[in-house]
Parts: structure tokens; C-alpha cells; sequence
């Protein structure tokens, strides 16, 4: 049977979704960002180690729209968003769904910095539109939404709070689990924080930092113990490119995992792109936080469960 009940109990929530959705656009237009649409499905995908596809016959239904999205950058389109739906095989849980909804900007000639201003201006002004202020209640807790937020390369803080340096020891299984169980919890739940500076084992899309090549230039922001985005500057060397996509899928046949296609047109404009930087960001979540919802199906008007 349908239960109708449980989905009009999510009306409130629907609103404030809807309302977050407007202020994201508002906030990308009045900056200069042309918003687009590309193809949600694709012959070949950029091949990552912990993610699952969702593939049919005509392709495969993208988990992120980045591998049709830089090409606006190759053909210098400045400043690019979207916001639409993403699949990820087998993702199921309080904050996960198998479909979902994503928004992507890119910023051409910009690096990974760019984007960290951009997240905290974002979320403020959002905010302000939901509430009149830049502050937030969310699982109890108080969240001040005003810059400046906290920056922690990856190594101060998994030295902190798990007690080594992912760029002296390659370790790509310790690497998630501690970020999981040790170093999200431990960051401050007052202020958003991004970490940075990621290893290059955990950044196949990034650019390495030219000081230290062990890390590349990935940031990921966390609020309130939620991850929110994640974003880098880009790698635009086809050819080192490749060799890390040939990588990841060895790791995947190593694991007994499928090897994914390489995306050669992707990989074919690629050197045509300018310096960038992109990032994605979680609307359900983004929108969990405003709403101080604990599950991600609060959130959403029909999770799979209801379909």
C-alpha cells in the first residue's frame, strides 16, 4: 500500500528544499555562473576505486556530471554549474541514496582555493535566505555558518587524530577507515572544516601540489559531521591522467572488481583545458543540514523504499 502519510509529514522539509534550491541559483547567477545540463548517461565513466556504477543498455547512469561538465571549460566557458540527479550502485544509508542529487561549479583559470571561498560564502548566504542568519541548529548543536572556517591539510589532522601521516605511509584502506572513524568525528562540530591536502593515492583527478608532489590539491568540506563537498584543482595532463585511471582499475582487478572503460573522449580534451577547479556538493545533504534532519529520506520526496 502507499503510504501517503509519510510523504505529506515531509512537506515542510520539501519547502525548505525547494527554497535552498532557489538561493543556490540566485547565489551562482549573481557571480557570473552559466548553469547547464549534460547527459545523465554515458558510453564509458571516469574509473574510481570506491565508487559503483548503475549501468544499462545504453550506458552508464554517471555518478557526477564532471566528465561532460570540463568540457565547458575546454571550449572557455569561465564559470559553469548544474544541479541534477546522480547514481551510485549500492549506496544506501542515513546520509547515502542510490540516487541522488548533485550540484557541480566550475571556475576556469581558479584553483582548489577559489572553491573553499566560494563554500563559505555559499553556505551563509543560503542561510540568510532561510533564516536571517548565518547560523544554524543542527543534532543539538550550534553551527556558526560566518567566515572564516577552519582549513586542515589532511595530514595535521589524521596526525591529530589518528596518529600518522598518510603521505609517508600509502595506505588506501587505513586511509578511509580512519577518515571515517577518527578524523570526521574529531573535527570541530562549531564551524564547518574543510581538510585539504589529500594524498595523490586519494585524489586520481587532482593536480599535485607543486611544494610537496606526495598530495594533490582535493579539499573536502564537513559541517556538523556530515561530508558536504568535495573538490580539486584539476589535472590537465592526459597522459598522467590516463596512467591514473589505469591504475585505479588495476586496484579494482585486484579486488575482483570490474575495470571501467577509459573515457577517452574525456581524457582527449582534456590538455585543451585552462588552470581550474571544480567541486561537488550534496543538495540532500546540504539540505539535512538547514533542516536539522537526521536521515537523508526526510529530505527527499520518495526514497527507493516508497517507489
Amino acid at each position: 500500500m502507499v503510504d501517503l502519510a509519510r510523504l505529506a509529514s515531509k512537506r515542510k522539509n520539501l519547502v525548505l528544499r525547494e527554497r535552498t534550491l532557489r538561493s543556490v541559483r540566485r547565489f551562482f547567477q549573481e557571480r557570473g555562473f552559466l548553469e547547464v545540463a549534460t547527459p545523465l548517461v554515458n558510453p564509458s565513466l571516469i574509473p574510481e576505486d570506491h565508487i559503483h556504477p548503475v549501468e544499462t543498455e545504453a550506458g552508464f547512469l554517471l555518478p557526477s556530471p564532471e566528465i561532460h561538465m570540463k568540457r565547458f571549460l575546454a571550449a572557455d566557458y569561465d564559470r559553469v554549474f548544474q544541479i541534477g540527479p546522480c547514481f551510485r550502485k549500492g549506496e544506501r544509508g542515513e546520509n547515502h541514496l542510490p540516487e541522488f542529487t548533485m550540484l557541480e561549479w566550475y571556475r576556469a583559470r581558479e584553483d582548489y582555493r577559489a572553491l573553499a571561498d566560494d563554500c563559505e560564502q555559499l553556505l551563509p548566504a543560503i542561510s540568510q535566505d532561510l533564516f536571517g542568519r548565518a547560523g544554524i541548529e543542527y543534532r543539538g548543536a550550534s553551527i556558526d555558518l560566518a567566515p572564516s572556517w577552519q582549513r586542515l591539510t589532511v595530514k595535521e589532522a589524521f596526525l591529530e587524530h589518528a596518529g600518522w601521516d598518510p603521505l609517508e605511509e600509502e595506505n588506501p584502506e587505513r586511509f578511509e577507515q580512519d577518515l571515517t572513524e577518527r578524523v570526521v568525528p574529531g573535527l570541530s562540530k562549531g564551524k564547518p572544516v574543510f581538510l585539504l591536502d589529500f594524498p595523490v593515492y586519494e585524489a586520481s583527478l587532482a593536480r599535485k601540489k607543486t611544494a610537496d608532489p606526495r598530495a594533490a590539491e582535493r579539499i573536502e568540506l564537513f559541517a556538523g559531521g556530515l561530508e558536504l563537498a568535495n573538490g580539486f584543482s584539476e589535472l590537465t595532463d592526459p597522459e598522467e591522467q590516463r596512467r591514473r585511471f589505469e591504475e585505479t582499475n588495476e586496484r579494482r582487478r585486484a579486488r575482483g572488481e570490474r575495470a571501467h572503460p577509459l573515457p577517452n573522449k574525456f581524457l582527449a580534451f582534456l590538455a585543451d583545458l585552462p588552470p581550474s577547479a571544480g567541486i561537488a556538493l550534496g543538495i540532500d545533504r546540504l539540505v539535512m543540514l538547514f533542516a536539522g534532519a537526521s536521515h537523508i529520506d526526510e529530505v527527499t520526496a520518495l526514497p527507493p523504499e516508497d517507489l
